[in-house]
């Protein structure tokens, strides 16, 4: 699978700024950051949630999970996680579990958690468990134009012994 053609027309025909990284096959967030060698306050995690007959994006980072009730807070109604059944059509050019964070592009709201937004940089999947597209936050929020919102909570260690 390619990188989805719309993704990169929309950063080129946006002047955006951006880099594209390869590495080796990932599939979850905490372990793509780890092959980028970036840290997981700075990988952008999609997240498909369902509120009534709605699919939503709400973006967080990689080192956090979403909190359904701070979720349905900020959207006013029940929020459910997406099942992958019902949602990957939405995403015809892309790998289940690889969607870029652009909401924009596949008709769908698009949320992000308040600590994404504080990073200088952020970077994401990019349609392919091989690619990634690291870019400044400020160029992907006046693209993609999301709703900041407190989404989620930082994932805690597990301790050992």
């Amino acid at each position: 699978m390619e990188i989805p053609k719309r993704l990169i027309d929309c950063l080129n025909e946006n002047k955006a700024q951006y880099e594209i990284l390869r590495h080796p096959e990932a599939v979850t967030a905490q372990r793509i950051a780890q092959v980028e060698h970036v840290k997981g306050r700075h990988h952008a995690k999609v997240v498909i949630a369902k509120s009534g007959d709605q699919h939503l994006m709400i973006v967080l980072p990689a080192d956090h999970q979403i909190d359904l009730e701070k979720a349905e807070k900020t959207i006013g109604h029940a929020v459910s996680l997406g099942k992958e059944q019902e949602f990957k059509s939405l995403f015809p050019d892309c790998a289940i579990g690889a969607m870029p964070p652009f909401g924009n592009l596949y008709n769908l709201p698009t949320y992000v958690d308040k600590q994404l937004s504080e990073q200088d940089y952020i970077v994401f999947e990019a349609g392919t468990h091989a690619d990634a597209i690291k870019m400044s936050y400020r160029d992907y929020e006046r693209i993609v134009k999301p709703k900041i919102e407190d989404l989620a909570v930082k994932i805690q260690p597990v301790k050992s012994g």
